[in-house]
């Protein structure tokens, strides 16, 4: 399926000549900054010009006038997605189609992120019910001690009767929230209760 194509590098390191070994070990995770609902395509042209990239989906359901509803795969973290290159490379990111400009961070640099937070952003999309959530700013703050995300920080929020929380990609100012269970979970902070309500 495409859509899976989208979210995956167009292919594994075992692929990688010779030649270029070194160059492999100097690539890093940067985040790059789409034109406005330009991430798909985006991310076509990267696979098409074999550049490693991530873009994090998740499925929603939409209706439409005639009532029917449909399956939809959208950006989780709408205007980004991540590439995996090394400082030679990034030139060619910024020359396709759909790309503005790399995030850059505190020194002017594009900024990178770590190969073990994309892998476990990875498999926590791939196992957990993911969706985006509005950035917060304060909150009761817990930790996920295992199961896919574990190590991740956030801030608890109940949507009904389900545990959810809300991790947050500072370096973007982007959030999406995952379900957990309470067992899951390690409360960084002293609470009031068992956990802030924080939505």
């Amino acid at each position: 399926m495409l859509d899976e194509a989208l979210a995956r590098p167009p292919f594994p390191s075992t692929r990688i000549a010779p030649g270029l070994q070194d160059q492999a070990l100097s690539r890093k995770w940067f985040v790059v900054y789409t034109k406005c609902r330009h991430e798909k395509r985006a991310a076509q042209h990267l696979l098409q010009r074999e550049i490693a990239h991530f873009l994090p989906l998740y499925r929603a359901e939409r209706s439409w006038k005639s009532y029917s509803r449909i399956q939809l795969d959208l950006p989780l973290f709408p205007g980004y997605l991540f590439v995996n290159v090394s400082d030679c490379e990034r030139v060619r990111v910024l020359q396709v189609p759909g790309v503005a400009a790399m995030v850059g961070g505190l020194d002017g640099k594009p900024a990178s992120i770590t190969e073990e937070e994309i892998e476990s952003l990875r498999a926590g999309i791939l196992h957990r019910c993911a969706e985006p959530h509005p950035y917060l700013a304060a909150g009761q703050r817990v930790r996920i001690r295992s199961g896919a995300l574990a190590g991740f920080e956030g801030r608890v929020v109940r949507v009904k009767n389900r545990l959810r929380v809300v991790l947050a990609l500072d370096l973007i100012m982007q959030s999406f929230s995952v379900e957990v269970e309470n067992d899951e979970l390690e409360l960084l902070e002293p609470a009031a209760g068992v956990f802030a309500r924080t939505a």
